[in-house]
């Protein structure tokens, strides 16, 4: 006698995976995530940057380690062929990509077989040597700060910077953002829009990409008009920077784009020196 067919309405839940050169989906909740730059970074990250978020950096006294922290993912995203957008109020956006590290793509030679006088047990004579740095793959790659970008990597890379003066206007801003904040902010939503980088956009797989934004010394006295920079004083509080990153976090939350940006939070630190009334 034959079994029964059974006919249940249990079925197995899948989760389609969006597949972009140089992401690799988060082994917690699949999110899609990109590299640093920096492998180990990753690491503590929990495998990379979420696609959709921002990362803060904060600088230290003389903005070294930040500085090379986004060159850093600067030129991850041009190894791996991301499109990239650049502001700086501190140094120019073209001079940024310039000094962008090189990538050590090809694995180190091996060294000459030294006559050793020392005894290996018989079953770990044919293994393969262990190799100190992992193979290069698509996702996370090591840089050489002593190397220089190659040019034909740059040159087949689609980079977009805006220049801090571009994005200063010379009359007052009335919206609770200043002006360069708000210009950013116009200019980066139009850049996602345009190149269709939002996820409510239809656009065939194989023809998706990720935005890197990188915006260095974000909050820096040279991102605020000299007008701006005086009201501020009087009034004695300034909302346009955690207005612009409220409103950067919501506007990556749909876009295949990520964001790293640094801020020189000891430009805010309160002296102890300063015995002035306290709000």
């Amino acid at each position: 006698m034959s079994a029964p067919n059974i006919v249940t309405g249990f079925q197995k839940k899948t989760r389609s995976v969006t597949q972009i050169r140089g992401t690799k989906p988060s082994f917690h909740n699949s999110q899609l995530l990109v590299s640093t730059g920096v492998p180990s970074l990753d690491h503590i990250l929990g495998g990379g940057i979420a696609v959709g978020t921002v990362l803060l950096v904060e600088e230290d006294t003389y903005g070294n380690y930040a500085k090379v922290l986004l060159k850093y993912f600067i030129a991850e995203g041009i190894t791996v062929g991301h499109e990239i957008l650049v502001t700086s109020a501190d140094s120019s956006p073209e001079e940024i990509i310039k000094e962008l590290p090189g990538p050590m793509l090809s694995e180190p030679e091996p060294a000459q077989k030294v006559e050793s006088h020392m005894n290996i047990a018989w079953r770990y004579q044919d293994l393969p040597p262990v190799k100190t740095m992992p193979a290069s793959t698509g996702f996370g790659h090591y840089y050489d700060l002593t190397k220089k970008m190659p040019e034909k990597l740059l040159s087949g890379s689609k980079v977009t910077s805006f220049d801090m003066k571009d994005l200063l206007d010379v009359e007052e801003s009335t919206s609770r953002l200043g002006s360069s904040y708000r210009n950013l902010f116009l200019k980066l939503h139009e850049v996602i829009e345009k190149n269709g980088y939002t996820t409510t956009q239809a656009k065939p797989q194989p023809e998706r990409n990720i935005l890197r934004i990188a915006l260095q010394s974000v909050g820096s006295p040279l991102w605020t008009s000299t007008k701006n920079l005086a009201a501020n004083e009087c009034s004695g509080l300034d909302t346009s920077l955690t207005t612009f990153l409220y409103l950067l976090k919501a506007l990556l939350r749909q876009s295949y784009a990520v964001c790293v940006l640094t801020v020189p939070t000891h430009l805010f630190m309160v002296s102890p020196l300063y015995t002035g009334p306290t709000v």
